[in-house]
C-alpha cells in the first residue's frame, strides 16, 4: 500500500471541514465555526485520528496568502474615501481602546507586556469574512450602513498589515528599544510597497491582458496563482516582510486591472478550499482542557470582544453625523474576531511572544464571538427600539434626523416622493425632472445628497426606514411614493410607515424576493416590482408577441400576472380568462399585409372609392405609410404608392384584394406580336 501522508492529511482536513461547515450552516452559523470545530476534532488534544499539524499548517499558509490576496482584490480606496470621516477615526479609535482593555486584562492575569500587546491587538480587529457574510445574510451589504461597515473593516485590515510588518521589531525592541531595526523594517516595507504598486500596476495588468488574449483559461489561472504566490514569497524572502503583506499588495495591484473581477471569480475555489484548511489548522491548536480550566478568562475575553466592541462603537456614534442604524450595524457586524486575529496570534507564537495556551485563549474568543455574531444582527432592531425610548440620547445618536430641514412648503404639493437615489431611483429622478413632475428625494448617502443639491433637486438627508424623516416629506399632499431601496426590510418599514401617515397615497415599491412582494402588498404598497421576475415576464411578453398574439391581449395578461404577485402559475380566474382570450384572438383574427405597387390601380383612390369590403368581404384595418402606422383609416384616406395595407378576412377574400391591387394585364406587360 502506498504511503501518502500528505494526501491523507489533506483529505482528512477537508472531509471534517465539510462535515463541520455543513452542520453549523444548518444551525444558521458561519461556516468558519464548523472549520474551527473540525480542527479541534482532529487536533492532538482530542481522541481519535490526529492530523499532522506541521503538514496542515504548511498548507494553511496558502490559505493566508489567498485570503489576503482576495482582500486586496476587493479593496477599494474609492470606497474607503467615501466613508473616510466615519471609518478612519472610528476604526483606529476603537482599535486603540479595545487593545488597551485587552492589554489591561492580561496584566491582571499576569501575562508579559509583549503577550498583552499581541492579545490586545488581536481582539481589536474584526474578521472581514465574517462581517461580509453577516451583511449579506441580513441584506445589508449594498446599503449605506453596510458600505460604512465595509469601510470600517478595511481600515482595520490596513492597520493589521502595518502591525504585521512592525510586530517582529516591536517584539524584539520591547526590551532593547532598537529604533534602528524599526526604521530598517519600515524602509524595507516602503520600498516593497512602492516597487509593487508602481511597477506592478503597469506590468501585471498588461500581463493579464496578454494572457487573456490567448483564450486559455488554464494559463490565466496559472498566471493568477503565480502572481499571488510570487509576490507574497518575494515580500518574505527579499524584503523580510510577511506573506500576508505581499499577498495583500498583489491583490491591490490586480484590483486596478479591468480583469480583476475574473481573477476574483477564478480565485474563489482556491481561496475557499485553502482558507478552510487554514481554519482547520487553527482549530487543531485549541486545547479544550485549557479552555475549561480557564473558563472565567474565556468568558471575560468574549465579553470584551462582543459587548465591549459594540459599546465602544456606540460611543463613537455620538461623534459622527450618521444615522443611528449605521452605528448599530457597524457595532453588530464587527463584534467578533477572525482570520486576521489568527494571523496576528500565529505571528506572536512564532516570535515567542505568545505561548500556545495563550494563543488558545484568542482562538476561543474568536470561536465564541463568531458563533454569537448572527445573534448580534438580530439585536439591532430591539436595541434601536430601546434607544428611541430615550429621546435625548436618540437625538444625539441619530444625527441625520435632527439635521432634517424640509424644503419650502409650496414645493410639497402633488409631488412625487422618491426614497433612495441609486441606479433605479436616479432614473426616476431624471424622468421626473425631464417631465416637469414636482419631486422630493429622501437619501441617506451624503455624497448623493450633495450631488442632488448641486443639481437643484429637493432632497431630505436621512434614513427613511429608521427615522422620523417621512413625517417631513408631505406624504398627505404627495401624488405618489416610490421606494427603490435594495434592502427589503428597509422597504417594508418605509411602506408600513408611509401607509400609516397617508393611507390613500399610491405606493410603488421594489422587492428583492417573491416573498417580499407579498409582504409589501400587505403593508400597503399598490404596485410592487420584482426586478428579476419582471425580467422573466418581459421575456414571456416578447415571446408571445413574436408568436403573433395581439399586443393588447399580451399586455393585459402581463398586467394580470403582476397583480397576482408575479405568480407564473395560471391559478387565478382572471389569468385563465385572459389566456383563453389570447387563444381565441390568435385563432379568429389574422391581419394580412399587402404592399401597393407603384402602378396599382388603387393608388390615388380613397377607401370609399376602392370599396374593398363590398367587393371582396375583406376589411382594411390599418395602413403602414413611411414607417408610420395609421390604425382604422377613415373612408377619405387616399391610397399612396408603397403603402402597406393591413386586412382582416378569410384567405380567399385577401387573395381577391391582392388581385385588385395588381395592375391590369395590359398595364403589366405589352402584348406580344403574333406571327
Amino acid at each position: 500500500m502506498h504511503e501518502l501522508p500528505l494526501l491523507l492529511n489533506i483529505a482528512a482536513a477537508l472531509i471534517v471541514a465539510f462535515i463541520g461547515g455543513l452542520a453549523v450552516r444548518r444551525l444558521g452559523l458561519p461556516t468558519i465555526v464548523g472549520y474551527l470545530l473540525a480542527g479541534i476534532v482532529i487536533g492532538p488534544f482530542t481522541p481519535g485520528f490526529v492530523g499532522d499539524s506541521f503538514t496542515i499548517t504548511q498548507l494553511a499558509e496558502l490559505g493566508v496568502i489567498f485570503v489576503m490576496f482576495g482582500v486586496g482584490i476587493h479593496f477599494s480606496f474609492a470606497d474607503l474615501w467615501r466613508v473616510r470621516t466615519l471609518s478612519i477615526p472610528g476604526a483606529l479609535g476603537r482599535m486603540a481602546i479595545i487593545a488597551l482593555i485587552g492589554f489591561g486584562l492580561t496584566r491582571l492575569w499576569g501575562w508579559s507586556a509583549p503577550a498583552g500587546i499581541v492579545l490586545g491587538l488581536a481582539i481589536s480587529i474584526a474578521s472581514t469574512v465574517v462581517l461580509l457574510r453577516g451583511l449579506m445574510d441580513n441584506s445589508l451589504l449594498n446599503t449605506s450602513h453596510g458600505r460604512a461597515s465595509v469601510g470600517w473593516v478595511l481600515v482595520e485590515d490596513l492597520a493589521t498589515v502595518v502591525i504585521l510588518v512592525l510586530l517582529p521589531v516591536l517584539a524584539g525592541s520591547i526590551g532593547e528599544r532598537s529604533w534602528v531595526n524599526l526604521g530598517i523594517t519600515l524602509g524595507k516595507a516602503a520600498v516593497f510597497v512602492l516597487l509593487v504598486l508602481f511597477a506592478g500596476m503597469r506590468l501585471i495588468p498588461w500581463l493579464l491582458y496578454s494572457i487573456a488574449r490567448t483564450r486559455s483559461r488554464e494559463l490565466f489561472i496559472l498566471a493568477m496563482l503565480a502572481i499571488a504566490l510570487g509576490i507574497a514569497l518575494g515580500s518574505a524572502e527579499l524584503f523580510g516582510g510577511s506573506l500576508a503583506l505581499g499577498a495583500f499588495a498583489a491583490g491591490v495591484v490586480v484590483s486596478e486591472s479591468p480583469l480583476s473581477k475574473q481573477v476574483g471569480a477564478d480565485l474563489l475555489p482556491f481561496r475557499e478550499a485553502f482558507a478552510a484548511l487554514f481554519f482547520v489548522s487553527i482549530g487543531m491548536l485549541v486545547d479544550p482542557r485549557y479552555l475549561l480550566q480557564n473558563i472565567g478568562s474565556v468568558l471575560v475575553l468574549v465579553l470584551v470582544i462582543v459587548a465591549g466592541k459594540f459599546a465602544v462603537t456606540l460611543l463613537f456614534g455620538f461623534l459622527f453625523l450618521r444615522p443611528a442604524r449605521t452605528t448599530l450595524v457597524i457595532g453588530a457586524a464587527s463584534s467578533q474576531i477572525g482570520e486576521f486575529s489568527f494571523i496576528l496570534g500565529q505571528a506572536g507564537v512564532s516570535l515567542g511572544v505568545l505561548t500556545q495556551d495563550q494563543y488558545s485563549l484568542i482562538l476561543a474568543g474568536a470561536l465564541i464571538s463568531i458563533t454569537l455574531n448572527p445573534l448580534m444582527f438580530r439585536l439591532i432592531g430591539p436595541a434601536e427600539g430601546w434607544l428611541r425610548r430615550m429621546p435625548a440620547i436618540w437625538a444625539r445618536l441619530d444625527r441625520s434626523a435632527v439635521a432634517v430641514s424640509p424644503p419650502p412648503e409650496e414645493t410639497l404639493n402633488q409631488h412625487l416622493v422618491i426614497v433612495g437615489c441609486g441606479r433605479v431611483g436616479g432614473h426616476i429622478v431624471t424622468v421626473a425632472r425631464d417631465l416637469g413632475i414636482p419631486h422630493l428625494v429622501i437619501e441617506s448617502v451624503v455624497e448623493r445628497v450633495e450631488d442632488l443639491n448641486r443639481q437643484g433637486t429637493p432632497t431630505l438627508y436621512g434614513d427613511a426606514a429608521n427615522s422620523e424623516i417621512l413625517a417631513h416629506a408631505g406624504l398627505d399632499r404627495a401624488c405618489a411614493l416610490v421606494v427603490t431601496l435594495p434592502e427589503e426590510s428597509s422597504s417594508e418599514l418605509v411602506v408600513s410607515t408611509a401607509h400609516q401617515l397617508a393611507p390613500q397615497l399610491p405606493i410603488i415599491a421594489r422587492a428583492a424576493s417573491a416573498e417580499g412582494v407579498v409582504r409589501l402588498v400587505r403593508l400597503g404598497a399598490q404596485d410592487v416590482i420584482h426586478p428579476e421576475m419582471e425580467g422573466g415576464l418581459e421575456i414571456v411578453r416578447h415571446t408571445l408577441l413574436q408568436l403573433g398574439f395581439p399586443t393588447r391581449e399580451v399586455h393585459r395578461y402581463a398586467d394580470a400576472v403582476r397583480r397576482d404577485h408575479y405568480d407564473v402559475q395560471v391559478n387565478s380566474s382572471e389569468e385563465r380568462r385572459l389566456l383563453h382570450d389570447l387563444l381565441n384572438a390568435l385563432g379568429s383574427i389574422e391581419i394580412s399585409w399587402l404592399g401597393l405597387p407603384d402602378d396599382s390601380p388603387l393608388v390615388g383612390q380613397t377607401l370609399a372609392e376602392a370599396n374593398l369590403r363590398a367587393r371582396t368581404g375583406a376589411s382594411v384595418v390599418a395602413i403602414m405609410r413611411d414607417g408610420v402606422l395609421i390604425p382604422n383609416p377613415k373612408s377619405v384616406t387616399v391610397f399612396q404608392i408603397r403603402d402597406r395595407v393591413g386586412l382582416i378576412g378569410e384567405q380567399q377574400q385577401v387573395d381577391e384584394v391582392a388581385e385588385l391591387i395588381r395592375p391590369s394585364t395590359e398595364d403589366r406587360a405589352p402584348a406580344r406580336d403574333t406571327v
